[in-house]
């Protein structure tokens, strides 16, 4: 890849699973941060796809939505399935972690006050443990991984997310009593490129 630019806002959240499956791959690219508070109100958001971030421009052209741009990195990068059960496998995954994704973020971005308190409340007293409990037996069964027994990019994109999720619904961390999930964790950060990002990377709110 000749030239490589991911836009995303300066937090992990959405984009960071992207960032470590680049940095896995040894793809050389361009991490532009765009202020959320500055410069998005005045963002050229007409140049974008569905006017949002984050979008992955290589060589002229743009990939959008991050899921679809994980599934196309993980194929360049080995962390992808090799036949289409395994894929599915993976999407399964991947698809489980994006329903908690949206179960938080619908009740952290709420904007009425009254509403979002209760979003919250439920949030963390049943999203949390039912998606924790579902997915940490998943981990168990593929022996600290989300498909396969092997690292995929559904243990990218769970790792990339997670300190996100935690902030959604203020935690320090949604993993410290679920060890298989921990373990994802650690052998997603212990990965070679991604361990190194983790070690530098900035330190952001999400």
């Amino acid at each position: 890849m000749s030239s490589c630019k991911l836009t995303y806002f300066d937090f992990e959240a959405l984009a960071e699973a992207i960032r470590f499956l680049l940095h896995y791959g040894k793809i050389q690219f361009e991490d532009i941060r765009v202020n959320f508070e500055k410069d998005w109100p005045t963002y050229p958001k007409d140049n974008l796809p569905l006017r949002q971030l984050p979008i992955l421009e290589i060589d002229g052209k743009i990939f959008y939505q991050t899921i679809a741009i994980c599934r196309y990195l993980a194929k360049k990068v080995g962390l992808a399935g090799s036949t289409p059960l395994e894929d599915y496998e993976i999407d399964n995954a991947v698809d489980n972690l994006n329903d908690f994704r949206a179960r938080l973020a619908g009740a952290y971005y709420e904007q009425n006050a009254v509403a979002k308190e209760e979003k919250l409340k439920i949030a963390i007293n049943e999203t949390v443990p039912f998606f924790l409990d579902k997915l940490e037996a998943i981990a168990q069964q593929n022996d600290g991984h989300f498909a396969l027994k092997r690292f995929t990019w559904a243990d990218v994109y769970f790792t990339g997310m997670r300190r996100y999720l935690a902030k959604l619904v203020g935690s320090e961390d949604l993993t410290v009593n679920y060890p298989n999930l921990r373990k994802v964790a650690e052998n997603t950060e212990s990965a070679p490129g991604i361990k190194e990002w983790v070690t530098r990377r900035p330190d952001t709110f999400y």
